[in-house]
């Protein structure tokens, strides 16, 4: 079964308007055992991909997750990327940042954990935290160190994403693939999953504070990923917004979005010289003649 996931594809300077973007789509799987099907079959075939990407070490993938709290990111990064040598795949996640990452510029941090060509990088969060959070919560500036007059700047937001963007260009350039991927849920389905996390006991340590205070700047958050999406979506990274009310479709989706473009680089286990053939079988006949 082949999963569609181009028309969650952002067009370069497509506007993009959240509220006319479903949260939730008809489920791509008949049941739970049909989701667990191919959501296995899919891990298999990622697996098989990110091998051949690790062999050939020529390109790196980085995989960048946003969304609004209790989207499901987590949860996309631990079933999507469950078959994958770990060898080959670094997750990190971004929270608020240490006193060494706010003495360096904003993509600093971000930078240091990119991933080396033959891996694949994912994010958790990343570098448009700084034009999201902070965009809606812009105290947040005076404690980065900033000179003042930046700070006052009301141009700080499109020069952040001017500087984004061209990070990812130079990254692109030199053979790091780049899909960022927004978790687009509704503000009833967080509310309940919030919900969840407070009267479950076994979910107790996900609840935070932080997260049921941020709702009320919903249409605050809104409004900066609809700009930072518009803005920074290209053809050579990316953005999907992925409907995320149902979890398990979202999860299928997000897997779909990263093996497309592994596929995309027309990967292949490379062949071995004659020099290397030699050398093979010269090993060969020693251990043979053990």
């Amino acid at each position: 079964m082949k999963i569609r996931t181009k028309v969650f594809r952002v067009g370069p300077g497509e506007q993009v308007d959240l509220k006319k973007l479903p949260t939730r789509i008809n489920p791509i799987y008949q049941s739970k055992d049909d989701y667990r099907a191919l959501l296995e079959s899919q891990v298999k075939e990622l697996s098989e991909l990110q091998q051949k990407l690790f062999a050939t070490k020529r390109h790196a993938l980085l995989v960048i997750i946003q969304a609004t709290d209790a989207a499901g990111k987590d949860g996309a990064i631990r079933h999507v990327m469950s078959g994958v040598n770990p060898q080959g795949c670094q997750v990190t996640s971004f929270g608020k940042p240490s006193t060494e990452e706010l003495a360096h510029d904003f993509l600093w941090r971000c930078v240091r954990a990119l991933p080396v060509r033959g891996n694949i990088g994912i994010f958790n969060r990343s570098y448009y935290e700084e034009v999201l959070v902070v965009r809606v919560n812009p105290g947040i500036l005076y404690s980065q160190g900033l000179p003042k007059d930046s700070i006052e700047d009301a141009a700080i937001w499109d020069q952040r994403l001017r500087s984004i963007g061209d990070h990812e260009r130079h990254l692109t350039a030199n053979g790091t693939a780049i899909v960022k991927i927004h978790l687009h849920i509704s503000k009833e389905e967080q509310k309940k999953r919030l919900l969840e996390r407070i009267e479950d006991p076994t979910k107790n340590w996900k609840a935070k504070i932080d997260d049921v205070a941020e709702r009320k700047h919903w249409k605050l958050y809104r409004k900066a990923y609809e700009v930072a999406i518009s803005t920074t979506s290209t053809k050579e990274a990316p953005w999907f917004i992925v409907p995320a009310d149902d979890a398990l479709s979202a999860r299928l989706y997000v897997s779909e979005i990263i093996m497309d473009a592994l596929k995309g680089m027309d990967l292949s286990i490379p062949e071995p010289s004659p020099e290397r053939v030699a050398e093979l079988m010269e090993s060969r006949t020693q251990l043979l003649a053990e």
